[in-house]
C-alpha cells in the first residue's frame, strides 16, 4: 500500500539518496536545492511511502509560464494559492521500488493538486527516452526545451487542465 504525504524536513537524507540514484550527478538537485524546496513548496513536494519507508517523491513550484526555465533549479518562490502552471522539477522512485507504478501515483497526485488549485496545467522536462512514458500519461510533447540543465537535451512536456481527468 502506497501512502502519500507532504514532505518533512527530516526526509532530506532519504530524498537525496533517491535523487542521486535516479539522476546523473550533473542533473541531480543539490542538498541546498532540496532544503529550499522543502521550506518553500511543501504543498507541492509529495513523498510516497510504503511500509513507513520513503520510496519516491515528486516536487516542483507553481510557475506563471508553460515551460520550465533553468533559473528554477537555482531559486524558487512560494506557490500562489490559485492559478499558474504546476511544474515538476523532479519525480524519482527508489531503485528497490521501481516498476510498481509509484511514479504514476505521484503524477496523479499532482494532477489532483492542479484541479484543486485551479492551475492551468502541469509542465515538466524530460529526456527523449521518457517522452513516450509521459505521452501515455496524457502529456503533449512541445519539442526541445531551452533548458541547458546538466548539459542535457530536454523536452517540454505539458498537460493542460482540460486534459486531466
Amino acid at each position: 500500500m502506497i501512502t502519500l504525504r507532504n514532505v518533512h524536513s527530516e526526509d532530506l537524507q532519504d530524498l537525496l539518496r533517491i535523487e542521486n540514484e535516479a539522476f546523473l550527478k550533473k542533473e541531480a538537485a543539490t542538498k541546498e536545492a532540496f532544503e529550499e524546496r522543502i521550506q518553500m513548496i511543501p504543498d507541492t513536494f509529495i513523498v510516497a511511502e510504503k511500509n513507513g519507508e520513503i520510496v519516491g517523491y515528486i516536487n516542483g513550484p507553481v510557475i506563471q509560464q508553460p515551460y520550465i526555465t533553468d533559473d528554477l533549479f537555482k531559486r524558487i518562490n512560494r506557490n500562489p494559492e490559485k492559478g499558474g502552471y504546476q511544474s515538476i522539477l523532479g519525480v524519482a522512485v527508489d531503485k528497490r521500488a521501481r516498476k510498481q507504478g509509484i511514479d504514476k501515483i505521484l503524477i496523479r497526485k499532482m494532477e489532483e493538486l492542479v484541479k484543486e488549485n485551479e492551475r492551468e496545467g502541469i509542465t515538466l522536462t524530460c529526456k527523449l527516452e521518457l517522452v513516450p512514458f509521459y505521452e501515455k500519461l496524457g502529456f503533449a510533447n512541445h519539442g526541445i526545451s531551452k533548458s541547458q540543465h546538466g548539459g542535457v537535451v530536454w523536452y517540454n512536456m505539458v498537460k493542460m487542465k482540460e486534459d486531466i481527468k
